[in-house]
């Protein structure tokens, strides 16, 4: 089994607003990513706003393209697709928007706007198309008889469970959530986790999850790649970064989540100060300001991304050195087949990922809310 989707040193760049004497400058939003998504995997990018995970994001589906660096999907890459080839293979890739009521159209019924996909891709006759309605509004948990209602008329959890059938529609392989579920209630976040798991099941999906909330994607995520300022700084089994990670970007993310218990105390500290200007990173490692194992070393030099025996990567120079703590409560408790899939993810990523028709360069691989109103 490859990697259904690949990325090669990926890189994009904004220029800011030009001034009126000098040149613009540059903003690296994200600056050489690589990494490699196995088929069937829930695969998670996490990071502080503002560090690029959206952007990464948008790259992996062609919805903007690079400045440099190579995107594969299924062996072909994306940006050397004609527009013809690019349209026919949007119906397997699709988006769940972050703010589930911008991204529908106000002026759609509902069943407009889920059928919408069907019609761009001309799947099915008329009928097929509204008894698919139906059936996807069911399976999120609405009813039928809302596909002759508006946007407005829904929750936002409700109006959520909308975007999601609207991109199952055209019957996608891979899935991307722009952090799905930070606009919601916390009440209605975990019913729709849930509910995105429940599809990636049913429908044999690939799930490419984008969060800043390390606590939402804990218990979802196969793979974990936390980035910070353009960069991956770490890469690893869910369960394996919970339990030890490798970067204090990594320790301090975690310390930021809440604890339950009354009284208790983190071993680290949450994250001070706010993140250096992308338009200027600082030299060496750009998470050095803010990392009290900073040596001169770091402030010196630029770690990469450097693969490790366990199928995990990090970027740091002291990673082997630091105890960093982890959650103590990192256990999954997942089902036997559950076991089985990540056992298959494992053994498939340890393997070669590059094909005939693969990426020719090196890289990493490392309710409440849905009853009726």
């Amino acid at each position: 089994m490859t990697a259904i989707i690949s990325a090669r040193d990926l890189r994009k760049e904004f220029e800011t607003h030009r001034p009126l004497w000098g040149a613009a400058t540059v903003v690296r939003a994200v600056d050489g990513v690589s990494l490699d998504i196995a088929a069937g995997e829930t695969f998670a990018i996490v990071g502080e706003s503002g560090c690029g995970k959206s952007t990464l994001a948008r790259l992996l589906l062609r919805l903007i393209d690079p400045t440099a660096g190579e995107v594969w999907f299924k062996g072909e890459d994306l940006a050397a697709l004609p527009d013809e080839r690019l349209r026919s293979l949007r119906r397997d890739l699709q988006f769940i928007f972050q703010d589930p009521f911008s991204s529908l159209n106000p002026q759609m019924t509902v069943g407009a706007l889920i059928e919408e996909p069907m019609r761009a891709h001309a799947i099915g006759t008329a009928t097929e198309r509204r008894e698919r309605v139906g059936a996807l509004l069911s399976r999120v948990g609405l009813t039928p008889a809302h596909a002759d209602r508006y946007p407005h008329e829904f929750s936002g959890g409700q109006r959520q469970r909308i975007g999601i059938a609207r991109a199952l529609a055209s019957g996608p392989s891979v899935l991307i959530g722009d952090e799905p579920v930070s606009a919601l209630d916390v009440s209605i976040q975990a019913q729709v986790v849930n509910l995105l798991e429940d599809l990636k099941e049913d429908f044999g999906l690939t799930l490419i999850i984008i969060a800043h909330d390390l606590a939402v994607i804990r218990h979802m995520a196969d793979r974990v790649a936390v980035m910070y300022l353009g960069e991956v700084v770490e890469l690893a089994w869910a369960t394996d970064l919970f339990a030890r990670p490798r970067h204090p970007y990594t320790a301090a993310l975690m310390a930021a989540i809440p604890v339950a218990s009354f009284g208790a105390r983190r071993a680290s500290t949450p994250l001070e100060g706010d993140p250096p200007n992308p338009i200027s990173p600082p030299d060496g490692c750009r998470f050095h300001p803010r990392c009290n194992h900073a040596s001169d070393l770091c402030r010196r030099t630029r770690p990469t991304l450097q693969p490790r025996e366990d199928g995990s990567a990090v970027a740091c120079h002291h990673a082997d050195t630091m105890a960093l703590p982890g959650l103590s409560d990192v256990t999954a408790r997942r089902s036997p087949a559950a076991q089985a899939r990540f056992a298959r993810y494992a053994a498939a990523l340890a393997g070669p990922t590059t094909t005939e028709n693969s990426p020719k360069t090196g890289g990493t691989t490392p309710s409440t809310d849905g009853g009726t109103i």
